[in-house]
């Protein structure tokens, strides 16, 4: 009796005749319905653009208040003076996120006080906030949040003192 005699060999031997073909001559990935300036790179698979690369720099309040999501912009906090690219997080830190007041400034006190208040914020023309009279518990989860932040976002800089 042959390999293919019963009708169930003939088609496990198709079956693997067929994968076999699959892993050796893969489909090309599909043209997207978009058109960009070269048609040959409309792949579905890439992005329209990438953002600018942040280089790690030295931010004062006020250039990290450019920061903040609006109009494109990256969005970028900080707290405890290391400063994160939180861009990939926009829904949450961009404009009308959960924690959208805090794009372009310290969130310090405000993760630590777990608090979304204004009023936690430190006006961006003002010294940078000590933090000195914050709890141990605030401490606490003002550390848990920079956690957080160091093992899901960009790290890109640091927060220093107004320079005017």
């Amino acid at each position: 009796m042959g390999l293919v005699d019963t009708p169930v060999n003939a088609l496990l031997a198709l079956y693997i005749v067929y994968g076999i073909g699959k892993v050796v001559f893969p489909s090309l990935p599909k043209k997207s319905a978009t058109v960009t300036s070269d048609p040959n790179e409309s792949y579905t698979w890439m992005p329209r653009a990438h953002p600018p690369t942040i280089v790690f720099q030295t931010f004062t309040p006020k250039t990290l208040s450019e920061h903040n999501g609006q109009n494109g912009a990256r969005i970028l906090l900080a707290i405890k003076g290391m400063v994160f690219d939180v861009t990939a997080g926009g829904s949450f830190y961009g404009p009308g996120g959960a924690y959208g007041n805090f794009a372009g400034r310290d969130a310090s006190r405000g993760m630590a006080k777990q608090s979304f208040e204004e009023d936690m914020l430190t006006p961006i023309d003002q010294p940078l906030d000590k933090l000195e009279d914050l709890t141990p518990s605030e401490i606490e989860n003002m550390n848990g949040w920079l956690e957080f932040f160091q093992g899901k976002y960009i790290y890109c800089g640091e927060l220093v003192e107004n320079t005017d």
